[in-house]
C-alpha cells in the first residue's frame, strides 16, 4: 500500500501527459497549442530553477544566463548554418558544454559565498552576459536580435508541441530520480542544515556544484526550446524578468515539489495570456500587470508554502488525525 501511494503522483502525473499527448488530435486550436507549448517550455525552466531553491537552498538571480546561452546557441546555429537536425543537434550539444562549463565556473567562482551574497553576484554575472549580447553586434546583432529558420520538423506546430511535453515529462521523471538518489538527498541534508552535513564529511562545495550544473544545462535547453518556438532570438533572455518568472512560477507553485514549479507556469502564463486578452475589450486591462500582482498576492496569502505544498500540508494532517482512530481501531479488535 506504501508502495502505490509513493508512486501515485508518478501514475497522475504520466495520466495527465498521455492526455495533453492526445489533446492536439482531438482539439485544434492554434492558440491553445502555442501558449500550452510556452507552459511546457517555462516548466523545464521553473523545475531546473527548483533544483536549486527548492532541494539545494540556493537562491540564484542569474538563472536567465543559461537560458539565454541555450537561445542564442540554437539562433547562431540555425542562422549561420543550414537549418536541419544535424545543425540542430551541434547546437544541442553546443549549449549543453557551454551551460555546463559556465555553471561549474560559476559555481566555483560564486558558491562559497552565503544567501543574499551568493543571489547579488549571480546577478550581476548574468547583467555581464546581457551587456555582451548586446555589444558583440557582429554575432548577436544587438538589442535588434534576429530571426532565424527551424528544421522542417519543428516547421509544425503539433510536432514541436509534441517535442517539448516529451521534453517536460522527461525532465519530470529525470530531476524526480536525481533527488531521491544519494546525490539529491545530500542536497536536501545541505538545504536543511550545510553545517551539519560538513561535519558529516561531506564535501559541500561538490555537491553544490554538481546541483549547479545540472541546472544549468536544464536551463539552457530551456532556452533552446523557446527560441525555436518564437524562431527569433534578443538580449531580453538574459534579461532580469526570466529569472523572475521562474522564481515566481516556482514559489507559486510550491518550492521543492518538482511538480509545483509546472502548475506554477501554467497559472502565470494562462493568466499573462488571460490578461493581455481582456486588454483588448476593455482599457482598465491594458495595465494587466497590476491584476497580475493580484493573482500573485492571492495565492501567497492563500497558499503560502505554494499550491502543492499547502495541498501535502492539508494533506498531511488529515492522515495524521485518522491515523490515531485506526490504531485504537485495531487495539480493540
Amino acid at each position: 500500500m506504501n508502495k502505490f501511494a509513493d508512486k501515485r503522483p508518478a501514475i497522475i502525473f504520466l495520466l495527465f501527459i498521455l492526455l495533453l499527448f492526445l489533446l492536439p488530435f482531438v482539439y485544434e486550436s492554434r492558440n491553445l497549442l502555442i501558449l500550452l507549448t510556452q507552459i511546457f517550455i517555462f516548466s523545464i525552466f521553473a523545475m531546473s530553477y527548483d533544483l536549486l531553491i527548492g532541494f539545494t537552498g540556493i537562491v540564484s538571480f542569474g538563472h536567465a544566463m543559461y537560458f539565454g546561452l541555450g537561445s542564442y546557441s540554437i539562433g547562431i546555429f540555425m542562422k549561420r548554418f543550414e537549418p536541419d537536425m544535424t545543425y540542430f543537434l551541434w547546437a544541442v550539444l553546443t549549449t549543453i558544454a557551454l551551460t555546463a562549463i559556465v555553471s561549474f565556473i560559476v559555481g566555483l567562482l560564486t558558491l562559497r559565498l552565503k544567501s543574499h551574497f551568493y543571489a547579488m553576484l549571480t546577478m550581476s554575472l548574468a547583467g555581464l552576459f546581457l551587456v555582451l549580447a548586446e555589444k558583440w553586434r557582429t554575432l548577436t546583432f544587438g538589442n535588434d536580435g534576429f530571426t532565424f529558420r527551424v528544421p522542417e520538423l519543428f516547421i509544425d506546430r503539433t510536432n514541436f508541441y509534441l517535442l517539448c511535453l516529451i521534453g517536460m515529462a522527461a525532465v519530470f521523471f529525470g530531476l524526480r530520480r536525481f533527488v531521491n538518489s544519494p546525490l539529491g538527498r545530500v542536497l536536501q541534508a545541505i538545504r536543511e542544515n550545510e553545517q551539519r552535513t560538513a561535519s558529516l564529511g561531506f564535501q559541500v562545495l561538490h555537491y553544490k556544484i554538481a546541483a549547479s550544473v545540472v541546472s544549468g544545462v536544464l536551463a539552457g535547453i530551456a532556452g533552446i526550446l523557446y527560441a525555436i518556438s518564437l524562431r527569433y532570438v534578443n538580449t531580453s533572455v538574459f534579461s532580469m524578468d526570466i529569472t523572475l518568472d521562474a522564481l515566481l512560477m516556482t514559489i507559486i507553485g510550491g518550492v521543492g515539489t518538482l511538480a509545483g514549479p509546472i502548475i506554477g507556469a501554467g497559472i502565470i502564463e494562462f493568466a499573462h495570456d488571460w490578461l493581455t486578452g481582456l486588454a483588448k475589450e476593455h482599457w482598465i486591462f491594458e495595465r494587466w500587470i497590476i491584476f497580475f500582482g493580484i493573482i500573485y498576492i492571492l495565492v501567497v496569502m492563500f497558499f503560502p508554502q505554494g499550491i502543492v505544498g499547502t495541498l501535502r500540508k492539508i494533506a498531511w494532517k488529515r492522515k495524521k488525525k485518522s491515523y490515531p482512530v485506526k490504531s485504537e481501531q485495531k487495539a480493540a479488535g
